[in-house]
């Protein structure tokens, strides 16, 4: 045998007993010390295989050689049974009872082979192809990294660094490494990978830098570590950051079901207490009086009730667009608790409008001096404009379907404005006769033109709130890769540099709106980028900034991913405990959330573990 053979075995022998001293250590047995000694009689072989399952009696303490030869054959058979061809070594084989090196170090490198570096995959190739295709990749962007081997390519312990670098720059400075020093290169890697990464070091700073040909299957041991540790993190990074997108998405919604609930009890505490009040007042029997009253109720119509009206409007809206966001994530539908329902509501307003009218009614009955047909006139303009104004109302609010069948509806809704106008044009010239007369009541009507001019210019921004939530949605459909904090900020930027509200960006605008939100560009590239928009979409509309800036961020979260997500940081248990949760490094308040909606059972120990499959199964249609 020349030096550099033996050399070479030397190295695998160092380093297939560290190998195999992190399969013993992680099963909770001691150490070996040496490859061939602590090998001979089976023992260590046995406690290898016995990690993941039994092979039942065998001789703790063998003395004989009768008994050794038992271990040794009951490990190799097992072994051969899982499929692992072991060449020149058969089941009544005595080279590892008489220590044979070659042989041994052949056995343990075809253990290595199927147990660590047969599955790896990269791009279609897969064991030693793959593994070197995977280090040829990440470390393509390092100009003094060349990885052709795993032998002489890894001698200045750049390769080494540059992948820790690729995967984790925190832990290192690649950039100020100093490129000649190939010890204290390969040292910082072997101390890094092994205090920060848990890869034990296997291998020497002189195996790899004073050899005149690293062991290849040495190198190949050791890099192998370093693809299963940085793939587990990749693996969990992205299961972590999928459920971190779902709980953010869920408790967007729970959010904004509470707000809903909770605005709907107020308003309908706030309506029912002005009723009361209502109902409880009497007329003192003075046109003082009667003229206070009107005057009081006169100012709850332009203040207390206009705003009553901007919330349920908003309400309204808030409803369906939780209804929307869960429909466009495939979720169940949210049913509001008994008494909260949009109907309730409404049911609630018309007993308000109600008892408006006959508030209207009794305090008119003080005033005398009206003139009917002028009333008349006034109230039948208004009324109609009311009935029209309420009815489009309800049109926009049962809009349902499909999002691009919604925006057509809308639309469509939105050319009923100017008929509308020009309605509450009559209705204006009418009022002036009536003021012009002194008259001031109505009985017929409840409306005055400031209250139908507000309606009115309230319905058109919820036309325009309703069009640009549609678009919202829409992109957000078709752009998954965006939360909605995202997608908000997206469309609230937008919105703000619109300063004419044409619902399209200025080149000015567009970079002022992409310049706030942290991109900039040189001019050339804005000129450019405002040129491609302007082309594929006639002008920068809200669709077109939004798509520009998803570019950045597209990825895909359907339920089949989200489970298997789940599956992930919980270990393949059909339940997750929060410190699995924690371990996956979420987000304390999306942990906090999921606790909450999460169904729970304590186990034997006392620690709540969490549903999550009944869990999807329930807040997916």
């Amino acid at each position: 045998m020349d030096s550099l053979e033996a050399r070479s075995r030397n190295v695998q022998e160092r380093t297939f007993c560290k190998w195999l001293n992190t399969k013993l250590e992680a099963s909770g047995y001691p150490p070996m010390t040496s490859l061939v000694k602590d090998l001979s009689d089976g023992v260590r072989l046995i406690q290898l295989m016995v990690s993941d399952t039994s092979l039942g009696r065998y001789n703790k303490n063998p003395r004989m050689r009768v008994q050794k030869a038992e271990n040794v054959n009951k490990a190799l058979e097992f072994i051969n049974s899982r499929g692992v061809k072991l060449t020149n070594i058969g089941p009544e084989d005595k080279d590892i009872i008489d220590g044979n090196l070659k042989l041994t170090l052949g056995m343990i490198w075809t253990l290595i082979l199927r147990f660590t570096i047969a599955d790896i995959s990269e791009e279609g190739l897969s064991a030693k192809e793959g593994l070197l295709l995977w280090c040829q990749r990440k470390t393509a962007p390092y100009k003094e990294v060349n990885v052709q081997d795993f032998s002489y390519s890894w001698t200045d312990g750049l390769a080494l660094c540059a992948l820790i670098h690729c995967h984790r720059p925190d832990l290192l400075d690649y950039d100020k490494l100093d490129k000649s020093d190939r010890h204290m290169n390969t040292k910082l890697a072997f101390t890094v990978a092994a205090e920060h990464l848990n890869i034990p070091q296997l291998l020497e700073v002189e195996d790899l830098c004073d050899s005149q040909r690293p062991d290849e299957r040495s190198v190949m041991t050791y890099v192998a570590s370093y693809f299963h540790a940085f793939s587990t993190m990749d693996q969990a990074e992205t299961v972590s950051r999928r459920v971190e997108k779902f709980a953010e998405l869920m408790q967007s919604v729970w959010l904004s079901r509470n707000d809903y609930e909770r605005r709907v009890r107020l308003l309908l505490a706030a309506l029912s207490e002005i009723q009361d009040n209502w109902s409880q007042s009497a007329f003192a029997g003075t046109y003082q009086d009667a003229k206070d009253q009107s005057a009081e109720f006169a100012n709850y119509k332009q203040t207390t009730k206009r705003n009553w009206v901007m919330e349920k409007q908003d309400i309204a809206t808030l409803f369906g667009n939780v209804q929307t966001k869960l429909r466009t994530y495939g979720l169940r539908e949210y049913v509001p608790p008994p008494g909260l329902s949009l109907s309730d509501l409404d049911d609630v307003w018309r007993k308000l409008l109600d008892s408006e009218a006959k508030r209207s009614r009794a305090i008119n009955a003080q005033i005398q001096h009206i003139k009917e047909l002028l009333r008349k006139r006034f109230a039948d303009l208004a009324n109609n404009f009311a009935q029209q104004l309420h009815q489009i109302s309800l049109e926009l609010a049962a809009i349902e379907g499909p999002l691009e069948g919604q925006q057509v509806k809308v639309q469509g809704i939105q050319t009923k404005i100017p008929a509308l106008s020009k309605k509450l044009e009559e209705a204006v010239v009418a009022e002036e006769e009536c003021t012009a007369a002194n008259v001031e009541e109505n009985d017929y009507t409840i409306f005055s033109c400031q209250d139908l001019e507000f309606e009115l210019e309230l319905f058109v921004q919820s036309i325009g709130k309703k069009i640009a939530f549609i678009d919202n949605q829409i992109v957000s459909r078709n752009m998954t890769n965006l939360t909605p904090a995202q997608l908000e900020q997206f469309e609230s930027t937008f919105r703000y540099f619109d300063k004419d509200e044409t619902n399209t960006l200025n080149l000015s605008e567009m970079a002022a709106a992409l310049a706030s939100l942290g991109l900039v560009y040189s001019d050339n590239d804005m000129n450019f980028i405002y040129d491609q928009l302007t082309e594929d979409y006639g002008a920068v509309t809200y669709e077109a900034f939004i798509n520009l800036l998803v570019e950045i961020t597209e990825d895909q979260t359907s339920p089949d991913q989200l489970r298997e997500s789940f599956h992930g940081i919980a270990g393949d248990k059909p339940y997750v405990t929060e410190l699995d949760l924690r371990l996956a490094q979420l987000p304390s308040g999306s942990i906090d959330y999921l606790r909450e909606a999460m169904p729970s059972r304590r186990n034997e120990v006392g620690e709540l573990e969490y549903d999550y499959e009944r869990w999807l199964d329930e807040v997916f249609a």
